[in-house]
């Protein structure tokens, strides 16, 4: 028989919340992800205490173990995938309704991790416009349960339950592939089944094979508190920009791993903590909850195109919490329960329809471009923009490494006396066309060296852009074999502000060693959404602005580390009136999508503020003469 532990139904609320307020957009929790990896840990160790009891007792069936993993995933699921669904179309767009359609299929057969993963990433800029992406989690889960109830079985029946010799070589093979697909696969590593396993089957060694417990209560006193801690301390302190999950997994599963384990024989001060009512009560709406919270934040960020206040973030929590005690209420519990009103196969045929509804609706969701009838005469727009940045081979993408670069072929203007380089990120790319519209006016001939995530930082090293540390440091070489003159830096520095915008110094100080003039170029404007979404917000208007969502100050701090080392240039005083940007002038569009320059929007820009144009107001400023 399983015996009841609330505290771990309080270490559910443990996970669960740090989730919810990250994704609500409270400040201090820019780790809340991890929560997810405490929820694996936790399924781990309780499916598999009912599964080893089930095989103990003579009592084991696989068809009464997804039955009960039908009770307890389905109905939520599905009431939620119904209501997003309702919202979608009243709200989402055509290309976004699209997307949503595609994820709903993909969620509904429980494959959105490979859906997310090869569409998406989860920090991308518009991971935020997907409501469905949270999922990812649960099919992760279900995956590894069509395996792991069946290897038990065997391992049990066949091989005299050898726990550890069977599931420990798993878990180190898929840690090891986790801290390997760090560098090499981060998207894959973050959203798959096999980089992930290690972490449910950790929960599940807490049952099949337990470390003695503690026969001291001191010491499950110390282990308890020192395993809430590293949770904790995963929660504050990591960032979007954190390696995950390989070895900074460690901390949260660890740590969620101490906590059970420090309950199972003594009544530690943890686990009393998590045993308190309000906590385990939490814990008991964990499950909806995490359903509930991820759609509502993101049709509140799709409605208003900007992150929540912090009154804001309040209702989404408020409101999280009071559909998921509707759903755990009226949803959850009923379904709960064995026999009727749902026996078992009035249950299977009702989850089956449930499947084959929504994945006919996310079908005919896509058939029809994403029912554009919704909105007559809506048209995507189509703008040019990357077309001349020449990607993959100046332009270099995640998978690509310095080598790719296409060298000679890469200068954007010719015939001119010296050379000069454009270094960083698509937010350096995206000057491109305008420099080749510009060209009469540029006296160097630019070379275009970019790559997809590389701020031009010679300190940066990212296990996501493994690539990008070599990739700059090439870019010293380039500057000696080219006879660089001048080079202009420029990113999309707002993404780095969490890491600390005085990498820049690095690459300052390395250029003023070599004797070339140094031209960095700030944050230019963002958006909250994708320029389709902002013309129709806007009435199509020929003239159209919308609020930025940069932080006013990045481009100051950024300014105050360039120091007088170099000539900063500040993009926004050019590109916005106060917090407003114009993306459409006179019909045409400024952008390509939610900060990237369109064909016309670089021109203009680098007209403008460009630093090596002669005739701009910059480019007098920045152009001394040569002794």
């Amino acid at each position: 028989m399983v015996k009841y532990r609330p505290d771990v139904d309080g270490l559910r609320a443990v996970a669960v919340l740090p989730v919810v307020l990250f994704h609500a957009g409270v400040a201090g929790f820019g780790g809340g992800f991890v929560g997810v990896d405490v929820f694996f840990v936790i399924s781990g160790y309780v499916i598999t205490l009912r599964l080893l009891s089930d095989l103990q007792e003579g009592r084991f069936s696989i068809i009464d173990f997804y039955e009960r993993r039908v009770r307890r995933i389905f109905p939520a699921l599905f009431f939620m995938i119904a209501l997003t669904t309702v919202a979608a179309w009243f709200i989402l767009l055509p290309p976004n309704f699209d997307d949503y359609s595609r994820s709903a299929v993909a969620t509904a057969l429980f494959g959105s991790n490979i859906y997310f993963w090869k569409f998406s990433g989860y920090f991308d800029p518009s991971a935020q416009l997907r409501p469905l992406l949270h999922t990812w989690s649960l099919a992760v889960e279900e995956q590894y349960y069509i395996f792991m109830p069946i290897a038990m079985y065997i391992a049990y029946r066949f091989l005299k339950a050898r726990w550890l010799l069977i599931f420990m070589p798993v878990v180190v093979l898929s840690f090891a592939l986790s801290v390997y697909a760090t560098t090499t696969a981060p998207t894959a590593n973050f959203f798959m089944l096999p980089t992930r396993a290690w972490e449910l089957l950790l929960g599940a060694l807490l049952v099949l094979a337990p470390p003695p417990a503690p026969s001291r209560k001191g010491v499950a006193e110390v282990v308890g508190l020192l395993g809430l801690a590293l949770i904790l301390y995963a929660v504050f302190t990591y960032t979007e920009e954190t390696p995950f999950p390989g070895v900074s997994a460690l901390p949260p599963v660890l740590g969620s791993a101490m906590v059970i384990w420090s309950g199972t024989a003594h009544s530690t001060l943890v686990a009393r903590g998590l045993s308190w009512r309000p906590m385990v009560w939490t814990g008991l709406l964990s499950y909806s909850l995490y359903l509930a919270h991820w759609p509502i934040a993101v049709f509140f960020r799709y409605i208003t195109l900007r992150d929540p206040t912090l009154l804001e973030s309040a209702i989404i929590v408020v409101a999280s919490f009071a559909l998921a005690w509707f759903s755990w209420r009226f949803i959850e519990q009923p379904f709960r329960v064995k026999g009727n009103p749902f026996p078992r196969k009035r249950l299977f045929a009702m989850a089956a329809t449930a499947m084959l509804l929504v994945s006919a609706v996310g079908i005919a969701g896509v058939m029809s471009g994403g029912a554009a009838f919704r909105y007559p005469g809506f048209e995507e727009p189509q703008v040019a923009g990357r077309e001349e940045w020449k990607e993959r081979k100046c332009f270099i993408e995640g998978d690509q490494g310095w080598r790719d670069w296409g060298g000679k072929d890469c200068f954007i203007t010719n015939g001119q006396a010296e050379n000069a380089l454009l270094w960083g990120d698509s937010f350096a790319a995206h000057y491109v066309p305008g420099i080749a519209r510009n060209a009469p006016e540029i006296p160097f001939n630019v070379i275009n060296y970019t790559a997809a995530g590389c701020p031009p930082m010679l300190s940066y090293y990212s296990y996501a852009r493994p690539n990008c540390q070599a990739f700059n440091q090439h870019a010293l070489e380039l500057i000696k074999e080219y006879d660089i003159k001048a080079v202009v830096l420029s990113s999309r520095w707002h993404s780095m502000k969490s890491r600390g915008l005085d990498g820049i110094r690095s690459t300052i100080e390395a250029l003023n060693a070599m004797g070339v003039r140094t031209y960095i170029i700030g944050q230019s404007a963002e958006f909250g959404a994708n320029i389709d979404l902002l013309d129709y917000r806007s009435g199509r208007a020929e003239t159209a602005a919308w609020l930025t969502n940069i932080d006013p100050v990045i481009n100051s701090e950024l300014k105050h580390f360039v120091g007088a080392d170099a000539t900063f240039i500040d993009p926004m005083s050019f590109l916005c009136q106060g917090e407003l940007c114009a993306f459409k002038t006179d019909g045409i569009f400024r952008y390509i999508d939610y900060g990237h320059f369109s064909t016309t929007g670089a021109t203009d820009a680098v007209r403008a503020y460009f630093p090596i144009v002669k005739e701009n107001a910059i480019g007098a400023l920045a152009m001394p003469a040569r002794g």
